[in-house]
């Protein structure tokens, strides 16, 4: 006779307790989830924009780049409270690197970013040589 009812998703269980187990281990604060600033890229015309979350940083606390068909965006968050005793932390102070694969390349020296109200944005103009161009059919 079972003791215990048979479970339909008898692993669940079994993935429950690993996660606690593993979060008994874990300080907080030092968990990778969350870290990466969350990113939207588009298509406006023939321009590629992206924007990221950013809150709380600063304008020198941000590194950005365009090489090939790839952004990366680099940022550090710096604690301002130091020697304090915490009672809840949750808000995390580290450096992050988010490099994002693009449609196509873009024009490097034309790429601006901007920083409003907690949100990076990145307009990079498509290059040159991605653009359609219409091909004039000569009569002999």
């Amino acid at each position: 006779m079972l003791t215990k009812p048979v479970s339909r998703w008898p692993l669940g269980e079994l993935a429950r307790e690993l996660d606690r187990l593993f979060a008994d281990f874990t300080p907080e604060g030092l968990l990778s989830y969350g870290t990466q600033p969350a990113l939207n890229l588009w298509e406006e015309g023939n321009m590629l924009v992206a924007e990221a979350e950013v809150p709380g940083m600063k304008l020198e606390d941000l590194d950005i780049s365009v090489a090939g068909n790839q952004l990366t965006i680099k940022g550090e968050r710096k604690e301002e409270v130091k020697d304090a005793v915490f009672h809840r932390r949750e808000r995390t102070f580290t450096s992050f690197t988010r490099v994002v694969t693009l449609p196509t390349e873009v024009d490097t020296d034309k790429v601006e970013a901007t920083l409003r109200n907690g949100v990076l944005r990145i307009t990079m103009p498509k290059s040159e040589a991605v653009l359609p161009r219409r091909i004039e059919v000569k009569g002999s």
